[in-house]
């Protein structure tokens, strides 16, 4: 029987628990008060339910993308397969050369999409809650593009990994 190891401190608690729980790995895609393609990697992106259809994902409110979306009006969340780590880690780093090689377009509601997702949810911001650093968005989901399938992208251990397969 395996033991199990107290740990006190709330922050790594949260830390350690979610280290051990894999997330799938989403591109969340709008534009800036410019009209220029930002986004973010989102390992927090869930469905709400679908009567009616809604999603939800969390960011932090410091992110470049943040003020965007209290502004904003529609977003593209992408699924992502094992097939599109690169896009996962590039739109996870500096944030001014993430959409840099032209392997996205412009979507419905001008929301910029990325093809090779395997799926792409436009989506209207219905609400953002401000907890704490970080926010919580809600958003409603408009109409769906449905890309390639793919191997599962996780995020698990700080890593990027498919299921059985660190990448």
């Amino acid at each position: 029987m395996q033991n199990l190891i107290p740990e006190k401190d709330p922050v790594e608690a949260l830390r350690a628990s979610f280290r051990r729980h894999a997330s799938g790995v989403s591109v969340i895609t709008l534009l800036d008060s410019s009209k220029n393609p930002i986004g973010f990697t989102a390992t927090s992106m869930t469905s709400l339910g679908a009567n009616p259809p809604l999603a939800s994902f969390n960011v932090s409110q410091g992110s470049s993308t943040f003020p965007s979306l209290e502004v904003g009006k529609y977003v593209g969340i992408h699924t992502l397969g094992a097939g599109t780590v690169e896009l996962a880690q590039r739109m996870a780093a500096d944030h001014t050369q993430r959409f840099v090689p032209q392997d996205w377009h412009e979507g419905p509601y001008q929301v910029p999409v990325f093809p090779a997702a395997t799926s792409i949810l436009i989506a209207k911001i219905r609400d953002i809650h401000n907890i704490e650093n970080n926010a919580v968005v809600i958003v409603d989901v408009v109409e769906g593009l449905a890309g390639n399938e793919d191997e599962a992208l996780l995020y698990y251990q700080r890593s990027y990994m498919k299921p059985g397969e660190k990448l």
